[in-house]
């Protein structure tokens, strides 16, 4: 069972939760999750948007692999490159588009000076737990 709260002595989250419960499950750790497509190619080259959006589709393709999906996760940590207000835009746009209808895990946002290699502008890891 997950439960999520959100303190009414913590602001509100602007779409994640301040604390996810969990009782019973399956944790799964999901390594980092970079704007590489199956081959193994960059895509969105300079466009942090873009490799936003095939970060959290690779996150649903490892959350895919063990019968998992958006609703389990508990946790997600997002590593950005150059962090500023227009890349925290953009990362709300498509990380809303992936959460539409379910509740948000606990989340954290992380400034980077560089990822594995220097073309890539952000990573999501994160934890579910599946039934």
């Amino acid at each position: 069972m997950k439960e999520a709260i959100d303190p009414p002595s913590l602001h509100p989250p602007p779409g994640y939760s301040h604390v996810v419960r969990v009782e019973g499950g399956t944790t799964v750790h999901i390594a980092g999750q970079v704007a590489w497509d199956p081959e193994g190619r960059l895509v969105g080259a300079g466009d942090f948007e873009a490799q936003a959006r095939q970060v959290f589709t690779n996150l649903g393709l490892a959350l895919e692999s063990v019968g998992a999906g958006f609703a389990d996760l508990v946790r997600i940590r997002i590593y950005v490159v150059g962090h500023d207000d227009d890349k925290l835009a953009a990362l709300r746009r498509v990380r809303d588009e992936f959460f539409a209808d379910i509740t948000p895990p606990a989340s954290t946002l992380l400034g980077v000076e560089r990822l594995a290699t220097a073309d890539l502008l952000v990573e999501v890891d994160a934890v579910a737990v599946i039934d």
